[in-house]
């Protein structure tokens, strides 16, 4: 297969690209402005060449494996360059984040909202046969859980906003060009290769070997589900993959709600064991827009796709610290 990734140099980017690398077979161009994700993160699962966004070649011509070229979603003319000729384009780069999009709502929208419609347009005129929107649970956010793709949309931040407006041209593109779009709204994604993040498991372990306290925001009962990358990836190919699937939505979560105390009460000893003996955890002030309760039924992706997660919280964590420890 013939694919284009944006924020393909991002810890779910990178990790999916290693997975294409470990099936064989796949070409694959990449398109990032390195905003988070690195060359270096790239580097790390696969070989790529580096061209200027003026001189993709035909996927047919195309020498390396893989292809980068560093670039912004929200130029339309290099999209489309990437997109033309490829059979999926999975659309991973975002404003990620419920705290920055608080800060500056307006760039939230311009790279969520015009950086995915300029995704969507470069497939629709590329003929890709497949879209693959990463979406999250935020869009849902403010609903009583477990969420499922039927609940009302009711995003509590702007990036919640910015996500269902993405989810809704998803739909439209389908319904009205045939443009056979998945959306796939995320748990909270955690796994090696994560050093960029700074969602709640990457920055605990940082912070503890920073030998830092580890600092938990409120009073530590909010909920979250924890998804490993290896589980994700698995319905990230999918999702684009699988036949009749256009037009739908997925939660891809591990469908377990964990809060953040528990987490940190898993994730203690096992820091511990991996020599951060001094590991403090605190409680700090609650942030706003903070979901009080997620977590997700992933019975449709489960009935429609046959997907389940296989890896455990306790064992994606020991995986994650292992990593950290030794990178």
């Amino acid at each position: 297969m013939k694919w284009c990734i944006t924020g393909g140099c991002g810890f779910i980017g990178s990790s999916l690209v290693r997975r294409l690398q470990a099936v064989g077979g796949q070409q694959i161009r990449v398109i990032d402005n390195l905003s988070v994700g690195s060359r270096e993160d790239l580097s790390q699962a696969a070989l790529f060449m580096e061209v200027d966004a003026e001189k993709f070649p035909d996927f047919d011509a195309q020498q390396a494996p893989v292809i980068l070229v560093v670039d912004d979603i929200r130029n339309e003319k290099v999209l489309s360059a990437a997109a033309k000729g490829a059979d999926v384009l999975v659309h991973l780069a975002a404003n990620t984040g419920v705290q920055p999009s608080i800060a500056d709502p307006r760039r939230d929208c311009e790279i969520n909202v015009i950086g995915t419609l300029n995704a969507l347009e470069a497939a629709r005129g590329g003929a890709a046969g497949r879209f693959v929107f990463a979406s999250s649970g935020a869009p849902v956010a403010g609903n009583v859980p477990p969420i499922h793709e039927a609940v009302p949309p009711r995003p509590v931040a702007p990036y919640g906003a910015s996500k269902l407006a993405g989810e809704g041209y998803c739909a439209a593109y389908f319904n009205t060009f045939g443009l056979e779009t998945v959306s796939l709204r995320f748990g909270n994604v955690y796994g090696p290769y994560s050093s960029h993040k700074s969602s709640v498991v990457a920055k605990f372990i940082k912070t503890a070997i920073a030998g830092e306290k580890i600092e938990i925001y409120g009073d530590g009962d909010q909920t979250r589900d924890f998804i490993y990358v290896d589980d994700l990836i698995d319905a990230l190919w999918l999702a684009a993959t699988v036949r009749g699937i256009g037009g739908e939505t997925f939660q891809v979560a591990s469908g377990a709600e964990t809060t953040i105390n528990e987490l940190a009460e898993t994730m203690v000893p096992l820091l511990r064991a991996a020599n951060m003996r001094h590991v403090e955890v605190v409680h700090g002030n609650p942030l706003r827009g903070d979901a009080k309760r997620n977590f997700a039924d992933t019975s449709k992706i489960s009935r429609m796709l046959g997907w389940s997660p296989k890896v455990t919280l306790k064992e994606g964590l020991e995986n994650t610290i292992a990593w950290f420890t030794n990178n």
